[in-house]
């Protein structure tokens, strides 16, 4: 995409991407050709990208499995407190490029590449994502374990590995068609399968209480088989492990008692067992009470603490007894963090293992339990919480139902105590909901079985502590806490924004890209001619990049000077898309009122896939689209406004657009997003923010200033009152010209002439049925898109904000929030000793 460099200028260029010594590029490009014809020695003797790909990743993959070793070997022999990452979802995106630049060989492979006659983008395009999330709880389970491996902390995480990752959208005809992510069809050059740690997982069967104690028995077998993946800490010759489980059903499945002689049938049954790790449900902020979604859960959990334990037990430093059955020291090497309730039986499951298995005493069991857990709050949706019902328990996991309900006891009996004649108290605060469906409230139980919990900003941590778990706080206030979340800087700065970074250290140096905070000096160079001409260039090169590739890869062409303006996250009612939507059709009929005034050119992108089940995210995806054909192909507007829908929108695809945006759009209703990341990404990269203050918009502005935020609209106390005394959407529909004009648009069919009742769904619930009150919002978010094009006027202005911005964004940081985590919530220190690498002796 980039104009390639001579020769003579790759050499000479030191960058925050390493320098490339002449010895790492010859050692680089030998490692490749030899990885190269082993692989077409074997196949074929003509070479495809493909090929040239995978060799690159094996040369790559060589400078980490030293460091791994080495890294691992370390934390046998000190032996320090380990932490668990548990999250059902790690959106980790691509590794390749990631790889190079935490151990500083991005410009050694450039080079080398470079000279082999290959282009190095070129190559990283091959790489599929890894799209084992929905969004932003598994992407930040992602930017966790990079600072994670970067803090020196041991850690890992576990989670599965789904045989297909999120879906691939396509838009056909406006509409979201969902594809199915074959994403490991040519295999996965970063994975190490660890067939010599496969457990055994049990479903099903029935609980017997003998004169011995409990035993869960009957059961059905599940072997989780590990694949590890690297996790290299920057630069300091860390590297951790993600370890993913899948599913595979032991060679004597269903070849007993059922399959008496079908011994066909019973082989092909073996996929039932294998279906746990298939699939990624694709839902982000919305329960779905499957029982193969049940099955994930424990499937992750069950594994990964029988792992946990073998290595408690086998550890150097362990137990002094020769069997190790002493665990009144496991909360001092392990701490267990639950990334939202979806491993809450890791609770139920670790007394389980204690008391029936390891014979703890309950109460001592119960005390080491919640020693070792801490539970992360992601959302204050209802209808994102998860509630299973207790028959679906009974049937898949009874034994882990029954502790469920001695906890449950142990509980109430404590609140009954505190709060004697209160019946409605212990209703609320219940593990087990009663009605007509009895089912455990996961949050609960993780609330319960937790020494910490936390939200994931300031804003939804007060959230918490005063509505979803009041009760909860004022019961054990000391446990409740907020860690706000962050992005890691190597993938969102210095990966995905090279000519940033670049310009950045070389005003303040390189700490930054370990220390973010240091982004603060930037502010002495505010009023820099020469820097603002710098970050406006950076910029505008982003853009024009990002419109070659929207050109190469859709067709579509843009005018690279106009405003980008850009929402991608996923397509939710909260989110607020349509009021996005809104906004584009009122710019377009003011420009089609009065064609001959000068306005701002922007080109509005959006971005993001509705979960499959989704009926209404679908209608706002077919809006939008509409909304794009109608404004793209009218004449009287031409290069002043333009609607392009983002497809398929993922990390890789982040990593393009997001340096490239001017102007970042965060406008759910206040109280709604817990915190957003997307918003942070934006803020390093140097967009301004047009915001409500919700999530982490809200300490943005604090840190930055609120003057240099776009901030308008309901703050939380507005929406509350509001909902007291009735929100009416037909009021400011009645009230606002220009938001009648746009709904009976919709209404009418102008962006669906073929279909002119199309979006009836859409208008119906904006009217009538809106919780998220998109119209309060409409007409302040109007005028303050107003101020965005008056600055968007004055070049200097603005870049001397995004300045400020990008140095006011170093506490967003996942640095600084795992930091936090370890020292207040883990109890262990993160380092900054450097393990010696490979070619080094150790210690």
């Amino acid at each position: 995409m980039a104009a390639p460099l001579s020769d003579g200028d790759r050499r000479k260029q030191i960058s925050v991407r390493g320098i490339a010594g002449l010895g790492d590029v010859a050692e680089v490009r030998k490692s490749f050709n030899r990885h190269l014809h082993f692989t077409l020695v074997k196949d074929r003797n003509v070479a495809t990208p493909r090929d040239y790909y995978f060799a690159l990743a094996h040369t790559v993959r060589d400078h980490l499995v030293g460091r791994w070793i080495r890294t691992q070997q370390h934390y046998y022999e000190r032996d320090p407190k380990r932490i668990y990452y548990l999250s059902l979802e790690f959106y980790m995106g691509r590794t390749l490029q990631n790889t190079m630049v935490n151990l500083g060989l991005q410009n050694a492979c450039d080079e080398a590449i470079y000279q082999l006659g290959l282009d190095l983008e070129e190559l990283e395009e091959i790489e599929e994502d890894a799209g084992l999330g929905n969004g932003g709880l598994g992407r930040l389970a992602a930017c966790f374990l990079d600072s994670m491996a970067t803090l020196g902390l041991a850690a890992y995480g576990y989670g599965i590995r789904y045989e297909f990752g999120i879906f691939n959208q396509k838009i056909v005809d406006g509409w979201q068609v969902e594809e199915a992510d074959d994403w490991l069809r040519y295999g996965n050059p970063w994975e190490k399968a660890r067939p010599e740690y496969m457990l055994p997982v049990h479903f099903y069967g029935r609980v017997d209480h003998t004169p011995e104690g409990v035993k869960w028995i009957d059961t059905q077998v599940v072997l989780a088989m590990p694949y590890d993946t690297p996790v290299p800490g920057y630069k300091n010759n860390t590297v951790n492990t993600m370890r993913l489980w899948s599913a595979k059903a032991p060679n004597d499945f269903n070849l007993q008692e059922f399959n008496m002689g079908d011994y066909i049938e019973a082989v092909l049954d073996r996929n039932l067992a294998e279906n746990i790790s298939r699939v990624l449900y694709p839902n982000d902020n919305f329960f779905e009470g499957k029982e193969l979604r049940l099955k994930q859960e424990y499937f992750v959990v069950a594994a990964t603490l029988q792992d946990i334990i073998r290595r408690f037990k086998s550890s150097k430093f362990g137990c002094r007894d020769p069997v190790r059955t002493c665990f009144e020291t496991f909360p001092d090497k392990v701490a267990i963090q639950l990334n939202d309730t979806h491993p809450a039986l890791s609770i139920p499951e670790l007394m389980r293992i204690l008391v029936d298995v390891e014979k703890v005493d309950w109460d001592k069991a119960w005390e080491i339990t919640k020693q070792t857990c801490a539970y992360t709050n992601h959302t204050v949706l209802p209808e994102a919480l998860e509630r299973w019902p207790v028959s679906m328990f009974e049937k898949l996991l009874p034994r882990h139902l029954e502790i469920i309900y001695a906890l449950n006891q142990m509980h109430l009996d404590r609140v009954a105590a505190l709060y004697p004649g209160d019946i409605d108290r212990l209703r609320r605060m219940s593990v087990i909901e009663e009605g007509d469906c009895k089912r455990i409230n996961m949050a609960h139980l993780c609330v319960i079985g937790s020494h910490a919990v936390n939200g994931v900003a300031r804003i939804h941590s007060d959230i918490v502590k005063n509505s979803v778990f009041k009760d909860f706080y004022e019961l054990e206030p000391e446990k409740f806490q907020n860690k706000t979340n962050g992005i890691t800087p190597r993938r969102w700065l210095l990966l995905c924004n090279p000519g940033l970074a670049d310009i950045i250290a070389e005003k303040i140096g390189e700490g930054f890209i370990t220390d973010l905070s240091q982004l603060k000096k930037l502010l002495d160079f505010i009023n820099n001619e020469t820097f603002i001409r710098d970050v406006a260039k950076v910029k505008q090169e982003n853009k024009l990049k990002f419109a070659a590739y929207l050109e190469e890869q859709y067709k579509v062409k843009i005018n690279p000077s106009s405003m980008f303006d850009v929402q991608v996250k996923r397509i939710h009612e909260y989110k607020r898309q349509l009021l996005n939507c809104l906004h584009a059709i009122t710019l377009y009929n003011r420009i089609r009122s009065n064609p001959s005034k000068s306005c701002v050119p922007r080109t509005i992108m959006i971005g993001g896939k509705a979960a499959p089940g989704y009926h209404m995210a679908k209608m706002i995806i077919k809006l939008i689209t509409s909304v794009g054909d109608v404004i793209n192909n009218d004449p009287y507007v031409g290069d002043k406004l333009k609607v392009i829908f983002l497809e398929n929108y993922r990390v890789s695809l982040a990593e393009k657009v997001i340096p490239a945006a001017d102007l970042s759009q965060q406008i759910s209703t206040a109280g709604t997003e817990a915190s957003g990341t997307g918003n942070m990404k934006f803020m390093v990269n140097g967009a301004l923010t047009i915001g409500t203050m919700d999530g982490a918009n809200v300490e943005m502005a604090e840190e930055a200033g609120e003057e240099n935020l776009f901030i308008f609209g309901m703050r939380v106390e507005d929406v509350e009152a509001l909902d007291r005394k009735g929100y009416n959407a037909r009021e400011y529909y009645e009230r606002l010209p220009e938001l009648r004009q746009a709904i009976d648009q919709i209404s009418s069919g102008f962006f669906s002439p073929r279909d002119p009742g199309c979006f009836r769904d859409v208008v119906n619930m904006l009217m009538y049925h809106d919780r998220f009150k998109v119209f309060a919002d409409y007409e302040a978010y109007i005028k303050c898109q107003g101020q965005v094009d008056q600055l968007f006027m004055d070049p200097r202005e603005w870049t001397r904000k995004v300045i400020r911005n990008i140095a006011c964004s170093g506490k967003f940081s996942s640095d600084r929030t795992i930091t936090e985590y370890a020292q207040e919530i883990w109890g262990v220190e993160p380092s900054a000793t450097k393990i010696p690498p490979p070619n080094l002796p150790r210690d």
